[in-house]
């Protein structure tokens, strides 16, 4: 058994949950250590059975609660070292290296990060290899890479950035345009199309199932980001993948493989 839970992703927090027979762990603390807590505890999840936190990078809608979840429940940070220096944090949390580029077997899983374009120390995505499949996380990237497109092709499913609409973040008033130059930079942040573009390639693969997160809240809408795949698997001519697009204000169903 290998289930996902999303219990946040958008641009003010991201986090989610992937469980096995044997085991918990925590994709990144984005929202605080309370509300983390009552997402879990909403599940059925206690956070001390939890076995520890993967951390793709330092930004704090991927870090915000992180200190104090990590102390309060006693558990460990799996990351690679830019990262955790890039966190401050020195002694007080108990951290475990993972460099990017190699793989970690804990339990019934093997753990696999790699690098990707974005605007931090060292970004990476991440593989969970199980005997159910793989489960791909991809969430802070300007674009897609040769070797991330490489790596994700291997998924049976994908949590995927789908950031902004194209038009919403031209047309919107609020971000100045040094702002708006960093999102649609290289190392800034898909956009829906390009989501597309990337879930249309991996449908040709093995993916059976994307989820679109990281949705900006004032530049996209869940409509928007899922009308973009499906349009471009039709454009394509090919078969339609399970999508499923998730915000920041609530935990999402288990997304379950067998």
């Amino acid at each position: 058994m290998l289930r996902l839970t999303i219990l946040a992703s958008g641009s003010g927090g991201n986090a989610a949950l992937l469980e096995t027979e044997r085991g918990r762990w925590l994709i990144d603390a984005g929202i605080s250590a309370r509300r983390l807590e009552e997402r879990l505890q909403a599940k059925g999840v206690e956070p001390a059975s939890l076995a520890g936190v993967f951390l793709t990078h330092e930004h704090a809608d991927h870090s915000r609660g992180l200190r104090v979840f990590l102390q309060r429940h006693s558990l460990p940070l799996y990351c690679n070292e830019l990262t955790w220096l890039a966190l401050g944090e020195e002694e007080r949390i108990d951290w475990r290296r993972l460099e990017t580029a190699t793989r970690l077997e804990l339990e019934d899983l093997e753990v696999e990060s790699f690098p990707v374009p974005h605007d931090a120390a060292d970004p990476v995505g991440f593989l969970f290899h199980h005997p159910a499949g793989t489960v791909g996380v991809v969430t802070d990237l300007g674009y897609a890479t040769r070797l991330v497109l490489e790596k994700i092709g291997l998924c049976r499913a994908l949590l995927l950035e789908a950031n902004h609409d194209l038009a919403l973040l031209q047309a919107d008033s609020r971000r100045p345009w040094s702002v708006k130059q960093r999102i649609l930079s290289r190392h800034g942040h898909l956009s829906n199309e390009s989501a597309a573009q990337i879930a249309a390639e991996m449908a040709q693969r093995k993916l059976e199932a994307v989820v679109l997160g990281h949705l900006s809240e004032d530049c996209n809408r869940p409509e928007l980001a899922e009308r973009a795949i499906r349009d471009h698997l039709e454009r394509e001519k090919l078969a339609p993948l399970a999508v499923h697009v998730w915000t920041e204000h609530a935990p999402s169903p288990p997304l379950c493989w067998e």
